[in-house]
């Protein structure tokens, strides 16, 4: 079974090879990995270009936005399973692709979703964030519930049928997308209890700067997909602040 793993970038010369040395270092042999660079000027692509005989696919371009890349990255991809791994992201563990497979081969799902951590953007083993998740129930969706998108794998044949993500939405066509299998019970899910991805923060998604937008589009998000408008807004924002609280009051500082 391949995985092809997709990685979209843009001026992130600073993590990019951590990422990159993330997926050459998981244990699964069968990945397929694709890089979509929107024409970096900081360095970024000379950071890339010693690995790139162990990149399947690489371009850099100018592109309309993060998915528009996905996109592009998604349409190349020919593996039977796709997962994303942002820029600034890293896997969790060398097995972490093992266990996914693993996962998609006993529950013959068309999904596998988990759980991630958010780390310092400096110290990457300081724990700022946890994202759990829990076994899939369709009512969990009018409360906000939606799986870290990092932490979810597909197979390819679920774009194909489906569809890919809407460039029209800015910052938002993760959880459009994410709505769209999770709302449709024709796409059997499995939840792997695990973690299985840390990002850093500071990305496009956890900017304070672009909140208002994010939520003005999660908003349209949740309109079109029948949810309890405003109340489910609501809920989805308030349940990031249990993700902060509980690494202070657990006292789990630190992840390996």
């Amino acid at each position: 079974m391949k995985i092809s793993i997709i990685t979209i970038v843009y001026n992130r010369a600073h993590c990019i090879e951590s990422c990159i040395l993330s997926v050459l270092s998981q244990t699964y042999q069968n990945i397929e990995y694709i890089i979509i660079d929107g024409g970096s000027n900081d360095g970024t692509q000379q950071k890339i270009e010693p690995y790139l005989d162990k990149i399947d696919y690489y371009i850099s371009e100018k592109d309309e936005g993060i998915f528009d890349a996905l996109n592009k990255g998604v349409k190349k991809a020919t593996g039977d399973i796709i997962g994303i791994l942002n820029s600034d992201d890293f896997f969790y563990k060398p097995e972490t692709i093992q266990n996914i497979v693993e996962a998609f081969k006993s529950s013959k799902a068309d999904l596998v979703y988990a759980k991630g951590v958010f780390v310092d953007s400096t110290n990457l083993n300081k724990v700022k964030r946890m994202y759990p998740s829990d076994p899939f129930r369709s009512n969990l969706l009018y409360f906000g519930w939606i799986p870290l998108h990092t932490t979810i794998f597909v197979r390819k044949e679920v774009f194909i049928k489906y569809g890919y993500y809407n460039s029209g939405y800015t910052i938002a066509s993760d959880y459009e997308i994410s709505l769209r299998w999770f709302k449709n019970p024709a796409i059997k899910k499995y939840f792997l209890d695990e973690w299985v991805v840390k990002m850093r923060l500071g990305g496009l998604s956890t900017s304070a700067k672009l909140q208002l937008l994010k939520s003005t589009e999660d908003l349209r998000i949740i309109r079109q997909y029948k949810l309890n408008g405003l109340f489910t807004l609501a809920f989805k924002i308030v349940r990031k602040i249990p993700h902060y609280i509980i690494p202070r009051i657990s006292g789990i500082k630190e992840t390996t």
